[in-house]
């Protein structure tokens, strides 16, 4: 075996998003930083996760929006095809492809003595060792001051289902596929679930059935959004299956046969050409040299253990979908960024996880930061709340889009700091940023009130909002009751702001 010994300040394993910016943020530092990829470079991000399931979201809401006008006008619906859908996906995921590849070629030859970015598998060997197989067949050791494990999740699989990536899917395997399947049963009816069983049917070329073992899909949100998306989805002719148990799921003739046991005593028996499981993930950390360094497993045993990205191992750090704390890209990058700066004695503040961003890619799409009414209710917090429907704002109604509703969360005290915003409808994530700022401020709300928002805009919903909190709205909630909603809870009772 060849070995080539060379020395870094850092070695980062796994070129996703969370490994991609940990080099970054090194070279950002002026250290010595090895990239290794085992595969593609961006990862899951790219290739079977966000960028290519937003880009056939996007897709599907075009189509679908099209579609709907057509129908009212009377007219033959748009017909899209499943290369159409694929062309699509490829077009986009060439693009950042390039981009990735592009600027690592460019940073290695001007960045000779310091950055090196290697195609291959990396195992640990030691706390400060790391064995790389490369793909053209070399192999070498490379000596590190540090280690930032980003391998990053696959999807999870669940026991006794046989998952053949053809009839029996994944994330991984669902948009490979070679035509719009006839039916869809999609077993998990969290954001995941939800969003392809949102694609899927907005195509309205596949009949989906979806699996909630909940008696509400997207149980964590509030009702007023588990309720909307859940309408939406059964109007697009999607079947969910409530407090369902999946007895059994199995290939059979080349189609899918599930049978399903709810809790008054009924069983039913559906097949569908195609069944794709929406679980969750679970980390890569397989081969990977956690014995051989001494890396330890969190308590439960799901994820590697980690103290602000630190693993229990001093010189090796835990990011991304790995460390399982929330496994969105925005984290991923951030975790990866904080280990650099930690691990160099950059880092003044622990990274803190109170003011996470998402979207989730529904119909319509949903915006969060901070915490939800059901989270506050739970931890017996007094807030007042307060809803603006998308229907009396101007942009919403000049887009035709006035479905959604914005949603804000503040202290029921006389300084009303935020404490969560939850919007739904379009331009949502676009909309909760300047929320997630004052949160991250711990402020109140009156700088937002004053704010010169952009005309026509949907964010004007937001100024609204506050200024119906400070009982100096436009539109009065006593008049527009049904659009307008503006009230206190405390111990678990709601009562209306007595506002004009």
């Amino acid at each position: 075996m060849e070995q080539h010994i060379d020395k870094y300040d850092v070695v980062v394993m796994g070129g996703g998003p969370a490994g991609y910016a940990a080099t970054m943020r090194a070279i950002d530092l002026g250290k010595k930083v090895m990239l290794i990829e085992k595969n593609k470079i961006g990862g899951a991000g790219v290739y079977n996760g966000a960028l290519t399931s937003k880009t056939m979201w996007e897709l599907s809401q075009k189509v679908s929006t099209i579609n709907r006008s057509l129908y009212k006008a009377g007219r033959r619906r748009l017909d899209i095809t499943w290369e159409d859908v694929k062309e699509t996906e490829k077009d986009a995921i060439f693009e950042k492809k390039f981009q990735y590849s592009s600027h690592l070629k460019m940073l290695q030859a001007k960045l000779k003595d310091s950055f090196s970015y290697v195609r291959g598998r990396g195992k640990m060997l030691s706390p400060h060792e790391v064995e790389v197989l490369c793909k053209d067949g070399t192999e070498m050791i490379v000596k590190t001051e540090n280690i930032v494990i980003a391998t990053g999740s696959s999807p999870r699989t669940l026991p006794n289902i046989q998952v053949d990536e053809d009839v029996i899917l994944t994330s991984d395997g669902i948009h490979h596929i070679n035509d719009f399947p006839r039916s869809l049963v999609i077993v998990g009816a969290g954001v995941i679930g939800c969003e392809y069983a949102t694609m899927f049917s907005n195509f309205g070329k596949t009949k989906v059935y979806l699996i909630d073992k909940a008696d509400r899909i997207l149980p964590f949100e509030d009702n007023d959004i588990s309720d909307l998306v859940d309408a939406n989805l059964r109007k697009n002719g999607v079947t969910i299956h409530r407090q369902s148990s999946l007895v059994r799921l199995e290939k059979i003739d080349d189609e899918v046969e599930y049978e399903l046991a709810y809790e008054d005593g009924r069983r039913e028996v559906i097949r569908v050409e195609k069944a794709l499981l929406a679980v969750g993930r679970t980390p890569n950390i397989e081969n990977i040299g956690m014995e051989e360094a001494g890396v330890m497993m969190s308590k439960r045993g799901r994820h590697i253990g980690d103290d602000d990205t630190q693993t229990n191992v001093p010189n090796i750090y835990a990011v991304g979908d790995v460390s399982g704390r929330i496994a969105l890209v925005n984290m991923g990058e951030l975790e990866a960024r904080h280990s650099i700066e930690k691990m160099f004695g950059v880092a003044k503040d622990r990274l803190s996880y109170e003011n996470v961003s998402s979207i989730m890619f529904l119909e319509p799409e949903v915006a969060a930061v901070g915490m939800n009414e059901k989270q506050c209710t739970e931890k017996n917090i007094p807030i007042k709340v307060v809803k603006i429907d998308f229907s009396v704002i101007t942009r919403a109604i000049a887009m035709r889009k006035t479905q959604g509703f914005f949603k804000i969360i503040v202290t029921n005290d006389d300084e009303m700091k935020i404490l969560g915003m939850r919007a739904i409808g379009e331009h949502a994530s676009s909309a909760i940023q300047a929320c997630a700022l004052l949160i991250k401020m711990n402020t109140g709300i009156g700088e937002l009130a004053e704010l010169i928002h952009p005309h026509p805009s949907i964010i004007e919903g937001i100024q609204e909002c506050v200024r119906m909190l400070m009982g100096k709205s436009v539109l009065k909630p006593s008049i527009f009751k049904d659009k307008l909603k503006c009230y206190s809870c405390v111990d678990g009772v709601c009562t209306p702001l007595q506002r004009l």
